[in-house]
């Protein structure tokens, strides 16, 4: 079950599309003033994220018909390839946090980081619209076919839901041991950890997606839809969980703003979203190749 050249000429036209709408035309909407600033959802104006949705449908659309027969498949990795050239380009968390010295300024601020994976999240399901609209234009009618499966509805909705929680235990889990930099020893945190390189956030988010959706793929035969929401909740969940009052205390008073003390916190939404899509379409993906090989073999 080899990829084709042309169909990795359709993945890559796919993710082209993204990367010309997205990353580049779109990039003065969402670009720091500062030359090494973040990107965040607060640096666009109103009118500027709906221009950055509406380029997001349109790439979506568009990759469904370069990806032609398999748009539905492929045209999705146009808007999360988009965004990743973003994440790249960014600066980082702990640029951001340099300035936010006090304990209150980092409060409001992890309080507003929270919540922005939700934002990113609604760009990439822009772009999935794109996908969706592309196909209900092209597709022929076909005839209802009842799809018949032995679990019931009960069941299924259950490893949904299994499937969103336990994609954000196992990405958090995978990113804070992937995600790694220098640790310094800290008598009361344990350790604390440096910001790692923007290197290391891609592979580790990546990895850490891939296999969230490789796992529920093949026991649960979920799709790649409940890992991809779960990249909008691993921050927040990380956030409420570990980032308390006085672990921003402590590393405010004892430690410079490049320091950590979780994995995650390190990593902006952006990034967290747009690594996270990429890698549960490719852990999901793997996990139809290995159940082929295993038939095959």
């Amino acid at each position: 079950m080899e990829l084709s050249w042309l169909m990795r000429l359709r993945i890559a036209a796919a993710a082209a599309v993204g990367v010309v709408l997205i990353g580049i035309l779109a990039w003065p909407l969402a670009a720091p003033v500062e030359p090494f600033g973040a990107v965040l959802a607060g640096n666009l104006s109103f009118s500027g994220a709906i221009t950055l949705a509406a380029l997001a449908l349109l790439a979506g659309f568009i990759a469904y018909f370069l990806s032609w027969p398999y748009g539905r498949e492929i045209g999705i990795l146009a808007v999360p390839s988009g965004l990743a050239i973003w994440a790249v380009r960014s600066g980082t968390m702990a640029a951001v946090l340099q300035a936010y010295p006090t304990l209150a300024q980092r409060q409001a601020l992890f309080a507003a980081l929270k919540w922005e994976a939700i934002f990113w999240l609604a760009i990439v399901a822009a772009g999935f619209g794109g996908v969706f609209l592309g196909q209900k234009i092209a597709a022929k009618p076909q005839a209802n076919k009842s799809k018949e499966k032995s679990n019931s509805k009960l069941n299924i909705y259950l490893n949904k839901i299994f499937a969103l929680a336990g994609s954000v235990l196992i990405a958090q889990f995978c990113i804070r041991i992937l995600a790694q930099d220098v640790r310094i020893f800290d008598p009361r945190l344990g350790s604390v950890m440096a910001q790692p390189v923007i290197g290391q956030i891609v592979f580790a988010v990546l990895v850490s997606f891939g296999i969230a959706a490789f796992i529920f793929k093949k026991f649960l035969d979920i799709s790649y839809i409940w890992p991809i929401v779960a990249s909008a909740l691993v921050t927040g969940f990380v956030i409420t969980t570990y980032i308390k009052q006085e672990v921003l205390q402590h590393l405010v008073s004892h430690h410079p703003a490049a320091f950590f003390s979780n994995a995650v916190a390190s990593i902006l939404p952006v990034q967290m979203v747009a690594f996270g899509t990429l890698g549960s379409i490719a852990g999901y993906w793997l996990a139809v190749r290995y159940n082929y090989w295993r038939k095959h073999a």
